[in-house]
């Protein structure tokens, strides 16, 4: 949903700058920041929760600078950058937050350079928390396989039901992704797929995820349909398309857990499979292989445990 009132919008609930900044400061620095974060989200198509999070580490940047009596962007220089840092760093944030914050500060300041607002960046010089790379837990295929095949009523929630969580396991897809899906985005054994950045890309769909699909689309969407379901694939009791909340509500009922444990599964399972590291890129969505290579250690895990239980000499 788009919803345009004077300078500020509204997508999907979130509210972007507009003009002014939410903490109320003022003054060319919260101007330009309100800016940036306003092209982020018209520009490069990020995800709302993306650009909220965007909004809120350089909301923080600006008040901490207000602090200081900075309003200008010509008076932010490297000692500021670094003094924020430490100042998140003395209020024991997390260390992957202080890493997203400090790359939001250097994502504004480079673009600020580009656009001419500063004469140099910054932020460039500063070290910065690398973020930890937690390795992500996958769900055993054994007990995720005999999970799915528990949900198998006939009535049309749980039809639609097993087909979401087929679809989640059987294609990886963000949450995201998944829920802004169209009926015709499913065309024989591939998925039209739109990801971060309106890029498309066509997922393979399997032999489990086409026959929930088919069922869903046979037989439990049409008893579902409104006047106000559009084409959306997912839709709830009332008819009204399924959001990201819905599918994570989903999720949550029908196996205790979140989206991204199971996208997090497929990923590990191909890979353990013997699936190489550039395809399971293309299925994710990655731009950088990079974000995929943390799932080749818990492959490499799998492989050493194999070992150690397989060999003699192990």
């Amino acid at each position: 949903m788009l919803i345009v009132a004077g300078a500020r919008r509204v997508v999907d609930g979130t509210v972007s700058l507009g003009d002014h900044d939410p903490m109320g400061h003022t003054g060319p620095l919260a101007a330009a920041v309100s800016d940036y974060v306003e092209r982020l989200d018209l520009e490069r198509g990020l995800s709302p929760h993306t650009v909220a999070a965007y909004r809120r580490d350089l909301s923080q940047f600006v008040e901490f600078c207000d602090r200081l009596g900075i309003a200008e962007l010509e008076s932010v220089d490297r000692r500021v950058v670094r003094r924020f840092l430490a100042h998140l760093d003395s209020r024991r944030y997390a260390r992957r937050s202080v890493a997203r914050k400090a790359s939001a500060v250097r994502s504004f300041f480079r673009d600020a350079e580009r656009r001419g607002l500063v004469a140099g960046d910054p932020a460039a010089t500063v070290a910065h928390p690398k973020r930890p790379r937690t390795l992500p837990k996958a769900i055993p295929a054994g007990a995720l396989g005999r999970a799915l095949d528990a949900v198998d009523g006939s009535d049309p929630v749980s039809v639609r039901d097993r087909a979401i969580l087929e679809l989640l396991y059987g294609t990886g897809l963000r949450v995201s992704e998944a829920a802004s899906l169209r009926v015709d985005d499913v065309r024989g054994s591939f998925l039209t797929v739109t990801g971060k950045g309106d890029k498309q890309r066509a997922v393979p769909i399997g032999r489990p995820l086409h026959e929930a699909v088919a069922r869903y689309l046979r037989t439990a969407r049409p008893r579902l349909v409104t006047d106000r379901s559009g084409d959306a694939l997912w839709l709830g009791v009332r008819g009204g398309a399924l959001g990201t909340r819905g599918l994570r509500r989903v999720v949550a009922a029908r196996l205790g857990t979140f989206p991204h444990a199971l996208r997090h599964s497929f990923a590990t399972h191909l890979l353990e499979g013997g699936a190489d590291l550039r395809s399971v890129q293309d299925l994710l969505g990655h731009t950088d292989l990079g974000t995929t290579q943390i799932y080749t250690a818990v492959s490499r895990d799998h492989l050493k445990a194999t070992y150690e239980r397989s060999h003699p000499r192990a």
